[in-house]
């Protein structure tokens, strides 16, 4: 293996643990295992989400023998996305992978990964697809699908398997994305919309052999609510007035509208309109078109606040079209 020094450093592997110390030992073996026949520079940065358990300690320990190992330590638990932008900021690879601690994803499909990442100039993501998953049907399976479905429609990038964390990146893919909350498992459709490239490809899958899972079908409730702001960012962020003038206007138009009708009766028919339940909605949906126009007219004035003093651009420019290698094509990764 190559000396690992910043300047000449291809690869960077990303790992958030949680709680994961019967699995640590096996991880930087089966990691190591894989990557060392590859010739490339690599390191692992392994990011302790606040173990409760030994892990802090044990992958300080397993540290000071392995140069190419660099932890990380949370002061808190933050949760899995903050862990990842841990370690996207610390990585100086040009490829990042990221993968999970579990053991569940297999750190045997990565060559064949950074093969095909070679191969094909033009894309610059490769998310894993656990086609054959070892997990349960109802708590696991089942919620993953229904998840999928709603994220691929919603966002326009199509995958089976969007909480596969076995991902490799090149690393200007993902230099202007920024993952809060749980938005990790939405990486892709935020790099997509800096022009990223995104194919999805088999992966191996093993079921969990040490310790217990940090997800169940609570989660599912989750995706759908970070899935409503990922789409908003990913249609309304430079125009929030079309998403909120849009619904206000469309409250705004009937209740002016009913108002209208009342003061009609009221001056030329001489109607009683005080006790009408057409007052109350239409006084409502008046108020609440108003309040949503001037939500959208903040919303402007706030992008402009972002961009404007920072320097900050409205847009970004592609790179030339990469060329084609003539490499004979990457093997299949395992499946």
């Amino acid at each position: 293996m190559t000396e690992n020094t910043p300047d000449a450093l291809e690869v960077s592997i990303v790992v958030p643990i949680y709680n994961e110390e019967e699995n640590l030992s096996e991880l930087l073996r089966r990691v190591s295992a894989a990557m060392e026949p590859t010739g490339r520079s690599w390191e692992l940065i392994c990011v302790d989400d606040c173990s409760s358990d030994t892990s802090a300690t044990l992958l300080e320990q397993l540290a000071t023998t392995r140069p190419w190992l660099h932890p990380l330590y949370l002061i808190r638990n933050y949760g899995q996305s903050a862990a990842m932008q841990a370690g996207f900021d610390a990585a100086v690879g040009a490829v990042v992978v990221t993968l999970d601690g579990d053991l569940q994803n297999d750190p045997a499909d990565i060559p064949g990964l950074l093969d095909m990442l070679d191969q094909r100039p033009e894309i610059d993501i490769i998310s894993g697809w656990r086609k054959f998953r070892q997990d349960r049907y109802i708590n696991r399976k089942l919620p993953s699908m229904i998840a999928n479905a709603l994220i691929s429609r919603m966002t326009g990038v199509h995958l089976h398997d969007y909480g596969c964390s076995l991902k490799v990146y090149r690393s200007e893919s993902i230099r202007d994305v920024k993952i809060y909350g749980e938005l990790h498992r939405f990486i892709p459709a935020l790099a997509a919309q800096f022009g990223a490239k995104v194919i999805e490809v088999p992966v191996s899958h093993h079921a969990r052999m040490h310790g217990k899972s940090k997800y169940g079908i609570d989660r599912t409730l989750r995706v759908v609510l970070d899935l409503l702001w990922v789409k908003f960012l990913l249609r309304f962020l430079h125009r929030p007035m079309h998403a909120f003038g849009g619904a206000g206007i469309t409250l705004l138009l009937p209740g002016l509208l009913a108002l209208g009708v009342l003061v009609v009766e009221k001056l030329f028919l001489g109607e009683n309109i005080g006790g009408r339940p057409l007052l109350l909605l239409g006084v409502m949906l008046t108020l609440m078109g108003v309040q949503l126009v001037a939500m959208g007219l903040l919303g402007e004035i706030l992008i402009r606040i972002y961009h404007e003093p920072a320097g900050r651009a409205q847009y970004l420019l592609r790179a030339a079209p990469r060329r084609r290698g003539t490499a004979k094509a990457a093997p299949e990764p395992h499946s």
